[in-house]
């Protein structure tokens, strides 16, 4: 169960992730996430933000309070681009590999920072990555 539509953005530029960035703040701590957890939900947000901006060439973010079967509470952040895709998902997702000149750690790190981790992707087509954050 998702609220009515999510609040979405659009991720054109750096001001835009950090944007994005405040937006996931402002939920995890609206749905009563813990500071830790709202730092972990924060960070990757940062980091699938700036991969959407980056490797992606834009995109769009979109903020979900979500609730499941049992009635428990989180958030979930949705990146979808339009741009190359991922043509090694396996490879990406190996800590400190890097398509660029970072340090590798962008979907390893998100995909550890999140409870919930899902990535659809399609060479020439673009990439969704989906990460939620329960509530404990």
């Amino acid at each position: 169960m998702t609220t009515p539509a999510g609040d979405s953005l659009p991720i054109a530029s750096n001001d835009d992730v950090v944007r994005v960035r405040q937006l996931v703040r402002t939920a995890a701590a609206s749905a009563g996430m813990s500071l830790v957890d709202q730092t972990k939900i924060v960070t990757a947000a940062s980091e699938l933000a700036r991969n959407t901006f980056v490797h992606g060439g834009g995109g769009t973010a979109r903020v979900e309070s979500v609730v499941n079967a049992r009635g428990r509470a989180g958030v979930r952040l949705v990146f979808t681009d339009e741009g190359g895709g991922i043509p090694d998902v396996a490879q990406a997702l190996t800590e400190g590999w890097t398509s660029g000149g970072g340090l590798g750690l962008g979907l390893p790190g998100a995909r550890r920072l999140a409870d919930e981790f899902e990535l659809e992707t399609e060479v020439g087509k673009g990439t969704t990555v989906t990460v939620t954050k329960w509530i404990r």
